[in-house]
């Protein structure tokens, strides 16, 4: 049965890698993964949340923190240093067929960490905000999603590493979002 996943997987990433390529993805893809490219979305965030909450924002601040800090620090150095699953661009088999967009990295690719924390972000303000407005929830999960994507596209995760790294940043957002809903249900009612 692992057997069959890993082979799904391997299939699945040859598809994204090479069978999607294109010029304009192979321009747009490295873009969307580098982390400097969403210090404006952070800020932008930051800054929201103290406009809009004061004092309050800042403790939403210091919880989104401690999100994003949990979400890296566990999917990176816990559960990758764990299982030490090769990416792809590593795996002596594959890497002859992976075409790279980006340096490949010397760290391990199980789960995707960019997955995991960009995951934990946008659950996290998807359950803190999708009440007050709609459109929350489908901008968050695209944003994420295209940052997950892009690692499988420019070959340094496969796709169970992204979806895995995502599942769990979802659950890590969620759930720093939803303690902090209970403990602090008046920080955001305003």
């Amino acid at each position: 049965m692992l057997e069959k996943i890993i082979q799904l997987d391997h299939q699945l990433f040859y598809a994204i890698n090479t069978g999607l390529s294109n010029a304009f993805f192979d321009i747009l893809m490295p873009v969307l993964r580098n982390k400097l490219v969403w210090i404006p979305l952070y800020i932008a965030l930051v800054f929201f949340f103290i406009k809009t909450y004061k004092l309050n924002g800042v403790f939403l601040t210091l919880a989104l923190i401690a999100c994003i800090a949990f979400a890296d620090f566990s999917s990176a150095t816990i559960i990758k240093k764990t299982v030490k699953r090769l990416r792809p661009c590593n795996e002596i088999t594959y890497k002859k067929d992976v075409k790279m967009r980006v340096s490949c990295g010397t760290g391990f690719s199980f789960p995707s960490t960019h997955a995991t924390d960009h995951f934990a972000i946008a659950l996290f303000i998807i359950t803190l905000f999708y009440k007050k407005n709609k459109y929350v929830a489908p901008m968050f999960f695209s944003w994420a999603f295209l940052i997950a994507f892009a690692q499988v596209y420019v070959g340094v995760h496969f796709p169970l590493d992204v979806l895995c790294g995502a599942a769990y940043g979802a659950l890590i957002g969620w759930g720093f979002a939803s303690f902090f809903k209970y403990k602090f249900p008046k920080l955001i009612s305003a």
